[in-house]
């Protein structure tokens, strides 16, 4: 199956190269734990009521970050009064984030920069908030996870009316693809879903990555057909000692699983097609899949 890993001549799976924006994400994931010590090194700490003021005014922001608008177009873009126009636009003017033009006000440099954080920090905090039933269980630090390329991810929680929400949204990625690369700290999906396990047998090219026991409850469960499509090279398996979270990579999307450590049933199932969250995801695959082991064909055959 084709991917966009690049192997060394001991054959170990290397991460792709990024683009130059998941490359920014990744270094601001890196950073973040140290990013209160810098700015305390910097001794310049802005002040959280201008931190509150600017958020306040994001609405305003964000209607001139898409094009220079007069006072009248401003109150009925925002539907504001005359009055509350004025306030806006003039501390818009105090902070140098915008400037009348020809009668219409645009951002400056400066507040076109601050625009995009403020829609930056909504769009994280509205992200988190979504994935919060997946960050509470895929791990404790989230250290291998980042937020901003799930900010329109599809979010499948399971309910008390409906507990195999996640699986069947898992099961209908895996109906319409051809290509199937994950890792999982559990079965991709219960081993009693026979309609997944044919898919995995016969119907897609698949590589998952499992710890050990579960490799052997799968061949406990599936004898005869985990071993033929091992065999035949359409099934390969390899095992770790340790993974974070659910992980799987189809034709068009990716996902990420989060589980019921007690049960084992999945609990959470998040994916998008997002360009940037497939390339992280191909990064983070490939990283766990360099440091696991390919299956001994004859180890359970």
């Amino acid at each position: 199956m084709g991917t966009h890993e690049d192997e060394t001549d001991s054959g170990d799976v290397l991460p792709p190269p990024g683009s130059p924006i998941l490359e920014a994400v990744l270094e601001n994931a890196r950073n973040r734990q140290y990013l209160g010590q810098r700015l305390d090194a910097t001794g310049d700490r802005i002040d959280t009521d201008l931190l509150g003021d600017i958020i306040r005014h994001g609405p305003v922001l964000e209607a001139l970050r898409q094009e220079p608008l007069d006072r009248g177009e401003i109150e009925d873009r925002l539907d504001v009064s005359r009055a509350t126009s004025h306030r806006l636009t003039q501390w818009l003017d105090e902070r140098g984030f915008a400037e009348k033009v020809d009668s219409r006000f645009q951002l400056t440099g400066r507040g076109e920069a601050i625009t995009d954080e403020v829609l930056r920090f909504e769009a994280n905090i509205q992200t988190v908030h979504r994935l919060a039933p997946l960050l509470d269980v895929i791990c404790e630090d989230h250290q291998e996870f980042v937020v901003e390329p799930f900010v329109d991810a599809a979010v499948s929680v399971a309910e008390p009316d409906n507990p195999y929400r996640p699986v069947e949204r898992f099961i209908s990625l895996v109906r319409e693809s051809e290509t199937f690369r994950g890792f999982n700290t559990t079965h991709m999906a219960p081993l009693v879903l026979g309609e997944f396990h044919e898919h995995v047998f016969e119907g897609t090219e698949t590589e998952i990555i499992y710890l050990p026991h579960i490799v052997e409850k799968l061949f406990d469960t599936y004898p005869e057909k985990a071993t033929e499509a091992v065999e035949r090279g359409h099934l390969t398996l390899r095992t770790r000692e340790e993974l974070p979270y659910g992980l799987v990579l189809f034709d068009d999307c990716v996902g990420i699983g989060g589980y019921d450590e007690s049960t084992g049933m999945m609990e959470v199932f998040v994916d998008t097609d997002s360009p940037i969250a497939r390339e992280w995801a191909e990064r983070v695959y490939a990283s766990v899949r360099a440091d696991s082991e390919l299956l001994d064909e004859g180890r359970f055959g």
